[in-house]
């Protein structure tokens, strides 16, 4: 953990990459037309959107 007045930066990076992650999983099981895929990714959006609401800096 880095000590240079924004403690939180790893937790946006995760959360923006997690997010990220997500959508592109979900696009890619839209254009493949795999349920699964959009499980997968609709699940990774919405761990992203808990992470965002439980940790408020």
């Amino acid at each position: 953990m880095t000590i240079d007045g924004f403690p939180d930066r790893g937790i946006r990076r995760a959360i923006l990459a997690l997010g990220a992650a997500g959508l592109t999983v979900i696009a890619t099981g839209a254009l493949l037309e795999a349920l699964w895929l959009l499980g997968l990714g609709v699940w990774a959006v919405i761990a992203a959107m808990m992470i965002e609401l439980v940790y408020r800096p």
